[in-house]
This record gives structure tokens, sequence and C-alpha cells, in this order.
């Protein structure tokens, strides 16, 4: 009876993926956040050479690092003179979103234990878009690997490039280069901000780390920008608190 049920659990998931999107319009749209994403890894390149971090220690933290948004608050607040200690700081804070992406992937994925360790490389925030997009897990597997593949290898031969060609460039900054990334990041960022809640937060979050930007040192209003989040939800549980006792 079990192995009858095993077997027809195992037909349901393989209906079930048959049901889903093309392989081939997973691989498309992966492949389209890949490239297009990968190719702002010269944006970082340029810009973390302008801050004075030598090419080996550029193409570290691409290949060990792989998350934009950190790698570009690290070499932004470097290059505003900011601690070194307080720049990393900033730059864990915002990695450590990927972690939670993980949790919610690690469920989804399902991969083998020996696997695990590998595909948590590419847990960012463009593999967790196109994973979740998908309706399947077979789908859902494919825009993963091809996404975090893709971007993976594109984003560290971009880098390489651009740290290569920061010294032809001269000032990054007068290319606006040192915005490719956060530009990026927002663009990502924007359609995911569905609810009410959410918009709140990533308001507050910008009305903290622009506003505080002039009066502290480097790398500190990111670290303060995090605050939006539970500043936020606080309020909102009062608010749902007010409404229950009415």
């Amino acid at each position: 009876m079990a192995e009858r049920t095993a077997h027809a659990d195992t037909h349901a998931d393989i209906r079930a993926d048959r049901a889903g999107r093309p392989d081939a319009a997973v691989v498309r749209d992966a492949l389209g956040v890949g490239v297009a994403v990968g190719l702002s890894g010269f944006a970082f390149g340029v810009t973390s050479a302008g801050s004075g971090l030598s090419l080996l220690q550029t193409c570290a933290l691409s290949l060990l690092v792989f998350t934009g948004a950190s790698q570009f608050a690290l070499v932004g607040a470097l290059a505003a003179g900011g601690n070194p200690l307080t720049a990393a700081a900033g730059a864990f804070f915002l990695g450590v979103r990927n972690a939670f992406y993980g949790l919610r992937l690690s469920q989804l994925l399902a991969l083998p234990r020996a696997v695990r360790p590998f595909a948590a490389q590419w847990v960012i925030d463009e593999t967790t878009a196109v994973a979740l997009a998908q309706p399947t897990r077979r789908s859902i597997r494919i825009g993963f690997v091809v996404t975090g593949l893709s971007l993976y290898v594109l984003w560290n031969l971009t880098t390489l490039l651009g740290a290569l060609g920061a010294e032809a460039l001269g000032d990054t900054a007068t290319w606006g280069l040192d915005a490719a990334g956060p530009a990026v990041f927002l663009a990502l960022l924007a359609p995911m901000l569905r609810t009410g809640t959410e918009r709140a937060v990533a308001g507050l979050a910008v009305v903290l780390g622009l506003g505080l930007l002039p009066v502290l040192p480097a790398g500190v209003p990111v670290l303060a920008a995090a605050l939006a989040a539970p500043a936020v939800l606080f309020m909102e549980g009062r608010r749902e608190a007010r409404k229950g006792m009415r």
C-alpha cells in the first residue's frame, strides 16, 4: 500500500512538472537576468579599483562574496574614507538577507546534501527572484541553476575587465559607473514592493540612509537604514492591536 502511494505521489509530481513552463522559457528568462545583471560587474570592478583595492582584492570579493549590493556597499564606504570595520559591517548586514532567502529556497529546491554548500554561494537576489517565479520544482531548479551559473561567470569576468580598465577610464564618478550597482539593485527590488508595509519599509530605509549620510561616518547610514524593517513592523503590530481592541 505504501509503495503504491509513493508511486502515485511520484506520478503526481511528474504530471505537475509537465504542467509547468517549458524548460526553454525558463532558461531564456534566467539567462536574461544573468546577463543583464552580470554586465554590471564591470561597474563594480571599476569602482573597486578606483576605491584603492588591488586587482586581486577586487576579484576575490566577486569570487567569494558574490552579492552585488554588499560588494558595492563595502567599496563605496571605503572610497568615502569610512573605517574598514564599519564598511565590512554594513556589507555584512546587507548580505544577511541571503540567509533568509536560503531558508525558503532550501524547501523549494530540495537539493541533495552534498550539493547544498555549493548552491549556497548562488543564493542571491536574482536567483531567488527567478526561482520563486517558477510554478514547479523542476522549473525552480532550472531557473536557479541557469541564473546562478550565468551570473556568477559573467559577474566575475566583467569584474576582472572592469578592474583592468579602471586606470584607462580615470575617475569612475565622471562616468557615473559608481551608481550602476545601486541602480540595478533598485530595479530588481522595486517590483517586489507589492504591499503597503513593504513600501513603507523601503521608504523609511531611504529616508534614514540619505538623511544620515551627511552626519554619520561612511558605512554607518547603511546600518541605520536596516532599522526601518523592525520600526515599521512594530508600528504595524501596534495598529493591529488597536484594531483588535475596538
